[in-house]
């Protein structure tokens, strides 16, 4: 049986269904700069989003046959050096999608009707009724980019609260959704009210002054996908000129988050890339994850 570093966490459930498989399951985290010394005395890896498993890490673990991350995408594992050794890298892309959904319509309804705004200066004794005059989610149109599982999540809540939801991918995309569908951006910034992004880390930021000049005058912006694929100054000059209305990240440029410009800013909402952070979400990660790598094991 295999011998499995579980570095970040995983649920009971999960935890469980290795050990019952008759795995050796080593949950102690082990830091990020020792992991080079340890990783070779494992078969295979769990990780979340804090542990990397780079060059380096790969090179040193002759054993390793399985590198296996809990959430959608696989930007913190070198997954071609890990092809290049023969090891198989898996990933749970559908186990979170309902919750990052959740998360991007809790930042349109925060930014909509100036909860953030609201909290703060009611803590300071102050009452500004008058000033907190809001947008419905009702009647407006989102552009979704991105239209894969947690893109069509959110468009099917959206719709739900009655919105026109206009997905956007540089594919064709199969759904039984009955919204719009293009696979041009200009039929998508120019009307929406929302954009909302759901695609992988990139090269280069898909969202810049470009793209934000294309965005309908007093849009909303949500990032709760890949930090990097939005250039952050950008959207702060946005907000300041009256081109954005607001702004919504859970993730980030640099993470835990610096640009305190963007942070603090009255017409932005932001969260601790929290998108998967719920009891459901971890429980059907760690689930998933487990079976995967207990497949693999059994040769499935």
């Amino acid at each position: 049986m295999a011998k499995i570093l579980v570095n970040d966490g995983i649920s009971k459930d999960g935890a469980q269904i290795l050990k019952n498989a008759g795995h050796e399951v080593v949950l102690d985290k082990v830091d990020q700069d020792k992991l080079s010394a340890e990783i070779g005395k494992y078969d295979a890896i769990l990780v979340r989003s804090a542990t990397k498993v780079r060059k380096e890490h790969i090179d040193a673990a002759p054993k390793l046959k399985l590198i296996g991350r809990g959430g959608v995408g696989v930007d913190n594992i070198d997954v071609e050096q890990a092809k290049k050794k023969g090891i198989t890298v898996v990933n749970t892309p559908a186990a979170s999608s309902d919750s990052v959904a959740e998360l991007v319509l809790a930042h349109m309804f925060a930014l909509s009707r100036f909860i953030v705004a609201s909290n703060l200066t009611m803590r300071n004794k102050q009452w500004n009724k008058k000033e907190y005059k809001g947008v419905e989610l009702a009647g407006k149109t989102l552009g979704i980019i991105g239209f894969g599982r947690i893109g069509q999540s959110l468009a099917r809540k959206a719709m739900a609260l009655g919105m026109t939801v206009i997905g956007y991918d540089v594919i064709d995309v199969k759904t039984d959704l009955k919204c719009k569908f293009t696979k041009n951006l200009d039929n998508v910034l120019p009307v929406a009210d929302y954009i909302s992004l759901h695609v992988p880390k990139l090269a280069k930021p898909l969202v810049d002054a470009a793209f934000i000049a294309k965005m309908k005058k007093g849009a909303y912006l949500i990032n709760a996908a890949r930090g990097g694929i939005v250039d952050e100054k950008a959207v702060v000059q946005a907000l300041n000129e009256g081109k954005l209305r607001g702004a919504g990240f859970d993730v980030f440029e640099v993470e835990p988050a610096v640009n305190t410009e963007l942070i603090n800013h009255p017409l932005v909402s932001v969260t601790p890339h929290i998108g998967a952070s719920t009891t459901e979400a971890q429980d059907r990660i760690g689930h998933e994850i487990a079976t995967i790598v207990v497949n693999f094991f059994a040769g499935k």
